[in-house]
């Protein structure tokens, strides 16, 4: 039996933030990761960044790795760090169980932040299984981590800010973007993606879908076609791309698997994507020492994920008897940046799925 202070499940934006909250905060924190390196998203993330210099605007995700890496060396003392981690399970006694490289381990910790993210939605559609069909973020993986090209042409389903910023990377990768369609009458991301796309020959063709991927042996043509205000097709608006690449960007859905399997209270909420915990506002789930941050509560931008990393750890840190000496203060600052990231229309509809999953003011 491993007994920790703190354990963070997930090494992304808002794990990492929740760790070098807690640790500097005096807890001891263990952080555990599935993947070979730490940093989620940001480590395939060569756009730069929106918010304010807090939520490091104007910075690439992949150099915002570097600075939280940097950051959490300085509590290296209180953090310790298991990759190729992969928590199995949370059980009604508060043990947490972990396959390490083949090892199987118990864990109980006092507390702990799940930050696990959110996986890529598919679509269903004829011969959706065909090589040379992607999610964005495995497109990313490709290009960004491992520099391989995935092909020479390239259908991106989805124009929201991941599609359009994953099909300029792609013409920057020398790959041709032939078109970007999506199913809702406007364009998802902002408009700033949407103008350097256009600008380099890309037509976005909003309310349409995919009706087929045509191939034997890998992806050779897809057929699209519109779609009415019913979003159902239109017979004989039928087009015929010759792609061999397909890259699916319409959406996340929260990995909420273990908060479930804990306990948690859990609720569908539309606006946040899926099946999220009931929390308060301080980020603790039902169970109590349960905290979460990122998009497991609700899926938005890197931005906001971080600065519920670093509330979750914060408060999940004071839960264990760790007070930061300037607590007040930053809980108050948090707040403040997430109301700030959340102001705007995109907002309105974050806001509004808050509201049904956090259960009463707390103040820990």
């Amino acid at each position: 039996m491993k007994k920790v202070e703190l354990v963070v499940i997930g090494g992304g934006p808002a794990g990492l933030c929740a760790a070098i909250s807690a640790a500097a905060s005096g807890a001891k924190v263990l952080i555990l990761d599935r993947n070979n390196k730490i940093g989620g998203q940001l480590i395939k993330q060569t756009h730069m960044f929106f918010g304010s210099e807090k939520q490091y605007a104007a910075t690439r995700g992949i150099d915002i790795t570097d600075i939280l890496l940097n950051e959490l060396d300085k509590y290296k003392e209180n953090i310790e760090i298991m990759e190729q981690t992969t928590a199995l399970g949370i059980f009604e006694d508060g043990i947490l169980t972990i396959e390490n490289k083949d090892q199987y381990i118990k864990v109980k910790p006092d507390a702990m932040v799940v930050a696990t993210g959110a996986s890529e939605k598919v679509l269903a559609f004829p011969q959706n299984d065909l090589p040379g069909i992607y999610g964005a973020g495995a497109v990313q993986t490709l290009m960004n981590v491992y520099g391989v090209k995935p092909g020479n042409k390239v259908l991106m389903v989805g124009a929201g800010n991941i599609g359009l910023i994953v099909s300029y990377q792609l013409m920057q990768a020398g790959v041709k973007v032939e078109a970007i369609i999506d199913a809702a009458p406007n364009i998802g991301g902002y408009l700033v993606h949407a103008s350097k796309v256009r600008r380099m020959g890309v037509p976005i063709l909003t309310r349409h879908t995919v009706k087929e991927a045509i191939g034997k042996e890998c992806l050779e043509k897809v057929i699209i076609c519109e779609l009415d205000e019913k979003w159902q097709p239109i017979e004989g608006t039928e087009k015929e791309l010759e792609v061999d690449v397909m890259c699916l960007s319409v959406g996340l859905t929260p990995l909420t698997e273990l908060l479930a399997q804990a306990g948690c209270e859990m609720k569908y909420v539309p606006e946040l994507s899926g099946r999220v915990p009931i929390r308060d506002n301080n980020y603790e789930t039902t169970v109590e020492k349960i905290f979460v941050a990122g998009d497991v509560t609700g899926v938005e931008e890197a931005s906001s994920a971080m600065v519920e990393g670093y509330m979750a750890g914060l408060c999940a840190a004071k839960s264990i008897g760790y007070v930061h000496p300037n607590f007040d203060e930053l809980r108050k600052d948090y707040i403040d940046q997430l109301e700030s990231l959340r102001s705007g229309h995109v907002g309105e509809r974050i806001l509004a799925g808050i509201q049904k999953i956090v259960r009463s003011e707390a103040t820990c």
